[in-house]
């Protein structure tokens, strides 16, 4: 008599589980009608497999609860997600007619497919067959397709040819945090990767190794400073030879005064510029002994740990900006220019690296030695042509807002808010830079 209390018991937990289940389903059938027609079969199923009597399965009569409850769950979740992936498209699809994004024949782009970027989870890749629209119509649609999709869009790029484009994004209140203070934790263990801020798919780093040279722009109030000195914090860090000219000899503090060799003029800078290249000589001559061709072959073959050294000005426009003095000065600020194009032409293998910080590098501030070596490009906020002058494009201007200071854009498209770094103070990124 015990026994058949259980089963009933059982039985009736059995059945209410799986009516709960159907009573959702049936809930979310009428908010979408196709969805309530394609469970009519899976309830029926259902229904089925509770009808069963008991009775012919003596020896599982414990167990058969499992069937009725799997299949409401299963089989539910399951006509949900069916019917939801054309929902969606179709969603999407009217939203981009909406705002334009149409070929010619008025056809929008067709969502294939949605899954989360294997790497990061936070991020959602949307696989869309163009119908003719293509990645660069995308792009320029940008704004739009956020506000209508609520999302954070990272990037767009063209797959199997250029047919289809993938979009990575994330949901607009998953958007980047307005400020983050440095830690030493986000030290990089990598060699010589710096680690610059918080971007849609985790910390953004830049290694040196790769790519030797930085140029860093943007208007003022972008957080240039700022970000140059977290870099530059790290360099130490990392046991670089350090050189900074800082001609408003306001912005770096003790730390850098006491680990860096700090230039306040022209000529110091150029006394500075000209002892790297002496170095860059002798090590040419130790790569020659050693038969090796660049600094990370010479440190691993001789067991030695040759630093890296990395030249660094805040404000390089002040550097060579022309003036109107003696001929002495005319031939410092030409020498210096030479030396600052031979380090950007000959340091990659010798270690020595420059980081130009400068608000608008046109060709009076740049040469075109200079410029076409500098391998990574930062731009913070900036307008389209500024930011056209640093990157190439104007992509800067339509991805970082105009009040957000410390936001910062690569030239490969990454978006990221640089780490809050100011030695010794606590002053905000309003103003800096």
């Amino acid at each position: 008599m015990q026994n058949e209390e259980k089963f009933r018991i059982r039985q009736e937990t059995r059945l209410r589980n799986t009516l709960i289940g159907m009573k959702n389903g049936f809930l979310e059938g009428l908010r979408h009608p196709w969805k309530f027609l394609l469970l009519i079969p899976v309830y029926a199923a259902i229904l089925y497999v509770l009808h069963k009597p008991l009775a012919d399965f003596p020896t599982l009569k414990d167990l058969l609860w499992l069937p009725g409850l799997f299949l409401a769950v299963i089989g539910t979740g399951a006509c949900l997600w069916v019917i939801g992936k054309p929902l969606q498209a179709k969603r999407v699809m009217n939203e981009f007619s909406r705002i334009g994004l149409v070929n010619d024949a008025d056809e929008p782009p067709l969502l294939l497919s949605v899954r989360k970027d294997p790497k990061n989870k936070k991020i959602r890749e949307y696989l869309f067959d163009g119908n003719g629209v293509s990645q660069t119509e995308f792009e320029n649609s940008l704004t739009d397709i956020e506000a209508v999709l609520d999302l954070s869009v990272i990037s767009f790029l063209p797959v199997n040819g250029k047919r289809q484009i993938l979009m990575r994004a994330v949901p607009a209140r998953g958007d980047l945090p307005g400020k983050v203070m440095w830690n030493d934790a986000f030290l990089s263990d990598e060699s010589f990767a710096l680690t610059l801020g918080e971007g849609y798919a985790g910390a953004v780093t830049l290694n040196l190794r790769e790519s030797p040279h930085v140029l860093l722009g943007g208007s003022t109030g972008s957080g240039k400073t700022v970000l140059l000195k977290l870099m530059l914090y790290q360099c130490v860090k990392k046991g670089a030879g350090v050189y900074i000219a800082d001609f408003k000899g306001l912005d770096f503090s003790r730390f850098f005064e006491e680990n860096c060799t700090m230039c306040y003029d022209r000529p110091s800078t150029k006394a500075a510029l000209e002892t790297l290249m002496e170095e860059k000589e002798r090590r040419l001559r130790l790569f020659r002994s050693a038969d090796v061709v660049n600094i990370d072959e010479y440190n691993e073959k001789t067991g030695k740990n040759l630093p890296r050294l990395i030249f660094a000005c805040d404000e390089y426009a002040q550097l060579v900006a022309q003036s109107y003095g003696s001929k002495e000065e005319k031939q410092l600020l030409q020498t210096i220019e030479y030396l600052t194009e031979s380090v950007a032409r000959l340091g990659r293998a010798f270690g020595i690296h420059l980081i130009l910080a400068t608000q608008r590098p046109d060709a009076d501030v740049l040469t075109g030695q200079i410029k076409n070596n500098m391998d990574h490009r930062i731009c913070g906020k900036a307008d389209a042509t500024l930011s056209t002058i640093i990157l190439g494009d104007g992509k800067a201007h339509e991805l970082i807002p105009k009040h957000r200071s410390g936001r910062f854009l690569l030239g490969d498209g990454t978006v990221f808010q640089a780490y809050f770094f100011e030695e010794g103070s606590a002053r905000s990124w309003s103003g800096m830079g």
